[in-house]
C-alpha cells in the first residue's frame, strides 16, 4: 500500500502479547524488563527490520535490540497482518542503550546513514507502508535532536542532488514485539535477506 490505512479500516488485532525468548540471541542480555539502571530507549524505522536491527546491535553502547511493529492501530499484530498494509504499523527496531557509552545523536547517525530516508512508503525494493522511514522519540530532547539532524542531513542530500526526506518524527507509540523468528534474524541466518542501502552520504 502507498498510503497508511484509515484507523476505522485497520484490523482488530488481539490482546495476547507475542511470546519472546528470554535472552537476546547475540549478547544474551535479558529481553524482559526491568533493564539495568540508567539505560535509555530509542525506536527507529528504516526499512526491513532484519537488517535495521543488526545495524543497532552492532553499535557499541547498545544494550539490546528488538524487532517489532509500531505507529499503527492494530494491537499485537502478526507479521502477515502488518505486511497486508491493514494495521498501519511500521517495521521498527526498539533499542535500549547506555548513554554513558553511546549518545542518542550517534544512534541518529546510524539511522540516517543506514538507509535512504527520501523514499516514502518503501525502502529499496521493499514496498509498502511498513517500510517507511521514522524516528519515534521518548523525550523532548530526542525529538529536538531528531529534527536538528534531519535538517542537517537534508542539506547534505540536497547538495548531492537527492530528494526530500520523508521520515516521520513522532512521539514513541506502543511497541509490539515481532515473532521470535524475526528477533536477531540475521545473526541466526547470516545469509538472510537484507534490503538496507544507505545514500553513501555521511552525517558528520
Amino acid at each position: 500500500m502507498s498510503e497508511i490505512v484509515d484507523k476505522q479500516q485497520a484490523l482488530a488485532g488481539r490482546e495476547e502479547v507475542m511470546p519472546l525468548p528470554a535472552k537476546h540471541f547475540v549478547n544474551q542480555h535479558n529481553l524482559a524488563k526491568p533493564y539495568p539502571e540508567n539505560m535509555q530507549q530509542a525506536m527507529f524505522g528504516l526499512g526491513c527490520f532484519w537488517g535495521a536491527e543488526r545495524k543497532f546491535w552492532e553499535t557499541e553502547g547498545v544494550y539490546l535490540t528488538l524487532a517489532g511493529y509500531a505507529a499503527g492501530y492494530t494491537p499485537n499484530p502478526t507479521y502477515e497482518e502488518v505486511c497486508s498494509g491493514m494495521t498501519g504499523h511500521n517495521e521498527v527496531v526498539f533499542v535500549v542503550y547506555d548513554p554513558a557509552k553511546v549518545s542518542y545523536e550517534s544512534l541518529l547517525k546510524v539511522f540516517w546513514q543506514s538507509h535512504n530516508p527520501t523514499q516514502g512508503m518503501r525502502q529499496g525494493n521493499d514496498r509498502g507502508t511498513q517500510y517507511r522511514s521514522g524516528i519515534y522519540t521518548y523525550s523532548g530532547e530526542q525529538k529536538e535532536l531528531a529534527i536538528e539532524t534531519r535538517d542537517i542531513y537534508q542539506k547534505l542530500l540536497s547538495g548531492a542532488g537527492m530528494g526530500t526526506i520523508t521520515s516521520e518524527i513522532i512521539d514513541a507509540p506502543n511497541f509490539y514485539a515481532a515473532e521470535e523468528y524475526h528477533q536477531q534474524y540475521l545473526a541466526k541466518n547470516p545469509r538472510g535477506y537484507c534490503g538496507l542501502g544507505g545514500t553513501g552520504i555521511l552525517l558528520e
